[in-house]
C-alpha cells in the first residue's frame, strides 16, 4: 500500500529574466514543510535539494518536468536527509553537486542514516545516492545566469551551501532561514545570528528557505529573535520538554511542531546525527 500525503503547495516568481519554483510539502500533522527549488531560466532548470518523503520527491520532479525544459544540475544544500533522501526516488538520472564535506559525510554514513529511518516504510527510499560532483565557493554562469555559491559553517548544520543569485537580489539559504515553522536548533545558535545579521545588511531581499514560504529580511529577523529566546531558555536551564513548552508557549504562530522532537535528543541527550 502507497501512503497517501497531503497535497504540496507550489509557489513560482517571476525575478528578471528567470521564474523562481517554490516546492513545499505539507504543514499539516508532524510534517516539516520541507521546501526545494527551481531556477529556470531560458533553456534549463537548476534544481536545489531534493525532498524528504518519496511522493513529495517523484511530485517535485514530476513539476519541473512539467516545465519542459532539461534539469541540468541539482544543488544539495547539506546532509540532513530530510533534503537528500529524494534524490535517489527521482534523480538518479541527474548531475547532483555538493560541498566536499556534504559527499564526505554521506559517503561514511548515508547507509546508517537511511537504516535509522526504517519506520517510514515506503515514505523512504530503498537506496541512497551520493553526489559525484563537488562545489567550492565562488562564482559561476549557469545559461545566462551567474550563481555564487558560499559554504556557511556552523550554524543549523556544520556545513551548508547556500546560493546567490546577485542580479536577482535572491539568496537560496535553504536551512538558514525556517520561514513560518519552528526551527531545527543546534549547539551553534550564537554563530547562527551572527551570520542572519550579515544577511540583514546585504543586497538581498529575497531569502528561498529550506521549510516554509519564501521570505524576505523581516522573516530574517524573526528568526534572529527566535534563536536568541532559545539561547536565553536553554541560559535559564531550560531543556528537553520544558524547553519545548516555552517555546510553543513563546511562538504558538509557527507551524511544523514536530520538528522538536526530531532535534531536541540531539540538542540535550547526545543523540546521533544522523
Amino acid at each position: 500500500m502507497v501512503t497517501q500525503l497531503p497535497a504540496p503547495l507550489i509557489i513560482a516568481k517571476r525575478m528578471g529574466d528567470v521564474r523562481i519554483h517554490t516546492f513545499i510539502s505539507s504543514f499539516a500533522d508532524d510534517s516539516i514543510a520541507n521546501a526545494t527549488h527551481i531556477i529556470e531560466s531560458k533553456n534549463k532548470l537548476v534544481l536545489v535539494d531534493g525532498q524528504f518523503l518519496v511522493p513529495y520527491a517523484k511530485q517535485f520532479r514530476a513539476y519541473a518536468d512539467s516545465l519542459g525544459k532539461p534539469i541540468d544540475r541539482v544543488y544539495l544544500s547539506h546532509r540532513h536527509p530530510d533534503h537528500w533522501f529524494g534524490l535517489a526516488a527521482a534523480f538518479s538520472d541527474v548531475a547532483i553537486y555538493a560541498l566536499p564535506e556534504t559527499i564526505s559525510f554521506l559517503k561514511a554514513h548515508g547507509e546508517d542514516s537511511l537504516n535509522d529511518h526504517w519506520k517510514m516504510g515506503d515514505l523512504a527510499p530503498n537506496n541512497i545516492i551520493i553526489p559525484e560532483r563537488s562545489v567550492s565557493p565562488g562564482d559561476e554562469t549557469i545559461d545566462g545566469v551567474k550563481y555564487v555559491f558560499k559554504k556557511i559553517i556552523d550554524t543549523e548544520i556544520d556545513f551548508l551551501l547556500a546560493i546567490g543569485l546577485p542580479e536577482h537580489q535572491t539568496y537560496i539559504v535553504q536551512d538558514l532561514i525556517y520561514s513560518g515553522t519552528h526551527l531545527y536548533l543546534t549547539k551553534y545558535m550564537n554563530h547562527w545570528i551572527r551570520i542572519l545579521e550579515e544577511m540583514l545588511v546585504s543586497d538581498y531581499e529575497f531569502f528561498m528557505p529550506g521549510h516554509g514560504f519564501p521570505a524576505d529580511k523581516t522573516e530574517v529577523a524573526r528568526n534572529i529573535e527566535y534563536l536568541s529566546a532559545a539561547m536565553q531558555a536553554v541560559g535559564d536551564g531550560l531543556a528537553n520538554s520544558a524547553f519545548k513548552d516555552f517555546m510553543l508557549q513563546r511562538y504558538p504562530e509557527r507551524k511544523c511542531p514536530g520538528i522538536f522532537d526530531i532535534y531536541l535528543p540531539r540538542l540535550f541527550d547526545g543523540a546521533s546525527e544522523f
